[in-house]
This record gives C-alpha cells, sequence and structure tokens, in this order.
C-alpha cells in the first residue's frame, strides 16, 4: 500500500515534502499535529496520503455522528476516535485522555477548527499538547507549491502568546487549496 500512496503523492497529484520528513516517528511515538491551513475537504486525502508515504500512524478526532453507518469502521480503521461535541462538556480534557495509556498516539487537528477563514486559531490544541504533556508537530497543506512542510517537535512553555507567534510564523504565506480562506 505504502509503494501506491508514494505513488499517488509523488507522481500522480507531484506534492513534496519539507522539513523533518520523517515526522520524528522514531523518537516521538505522541504528539499533537497541527495541519493548517485547512480549508477544503482535499486536506483529508492529502493528509492521508502523506502519513502512508512517511509510514506513521496519526489520529483525528472528529464528530461522532459521522461514525455511523456506511462509514463508521472506516474512520476507525484509519485512526478516527469519535467526540461528543454537544455544549457543556470539557473536550480539552476528554480529549487529553485519549493519550493516556496509549504508547504511540499523533493526534492531528486543525487549529482552525473549521475550513472557513479565521482570524484567530482555537486554543484547544495547545491546551491538549500541554495537559497531555506531548509537542506540537507542525504540517502545512501548501497547495500553491504542492507541498507538505513539517516542524520538528515544539514544547509549548508557559507563555501562549509567544508560542502562538512562533507557531503561526511556520505558516507564514502558505496558500490553502481555497487559498482566499489562507
Amino acid at each position: 500500500m505504502r509503494w501506491l500512496s508514494k505513488f499517488i503523492y509523488y507522481r500522480v497529484l507531484g506534492w513534496s515534502l519539507k522539513g523533518n520528513v520523517t515526522m520524528s516517528k522514531d523518537t516521538v511515538k505522541r504528539a499533537v499535529i497541527i495541519a493548517a491551513p485547512h480549508t477544503s475537504w482535499h486536506d483529508f486525502y492529502i493528509a492521508l496520503l502523506m502519513r502512508q508515504v512517511i509510514g506513521i500512524k496519526s489520529n483525528f478526532v472528529a464528530k461522532k455522528e459521522l461514525f455511523r453507518w456506511p462509514f463508521k469502521h472506516y474512520f476507525k480503521a484509519i485512526g478516527g476516535a469519535p467526540l461528543d461535541r454537544r455544549p457543556g462538556q470539557n473536550k480539552v480534557e476528554a480529549i487529553a485522555k485519549l493519550f493516556k495509556g496509549r504508547e504511540e498516539f499523533r493526534l492531528a487537528l486543525s487549529p482552525e477548527g473549521t475550513r472557513k477563514k479565521v482570524e484567530q486559531w482555537k486554543t484547544g490544541f495547545y491546551y491538549i499538547a500541554k495537559k497531555a504533556n506531548v509537542p506540537i508537530i507542525m504540517f502545512t497543506f501548501d497547495f500553491e507549491h504542492k507541498q507538505n512542510k513539517i516542524s520538528e517537535p515544539f514544547y509549548p512553555t508557559d507563555d501562549i502568546e509567544a508560542d502562538f507567534n512562533y507557531m503561526r510564523s511556520f505558516f507564514e504565506g502558505v496558500k490553502g487549496k481555497v487559498a482566499s480562506y489562507s
């Protein structure tokens, strides 16, 4: 399956990898992975192909309504975990608990929290990483250059403003599939 993913990713789609191209898979088994800009459903299959190319396992959370027939088994097989998004729940705490007792768990999230244009990132991914005591790895969906750029692991400090400035700078100039949302 990996050779087919490489063929599609590199040859058919013309994408490339830059930076930490192994996503530190041999040294970082647990992390929060943030992918941006998240502007289109196309990001999903690019990310699936990329993780096959690199050879990592990664996970994601999605609204529990997606985990019904006919998609339930597929989403679970590719690393999905259902999330109850009803109001009044501590989602950061619930998601951080997913790391407990797992030797390998890399949670991929969109810092925007949506595919639409946003002025501010959500902060949940940051607090999940802090609560679970795991690093953040950043990667881009750069459709203009057809590349995924991957950062080294970044451990959040206690200075959220400086941390967000650092992380946002990694994504400067990157154009998503819907460039007007980037």
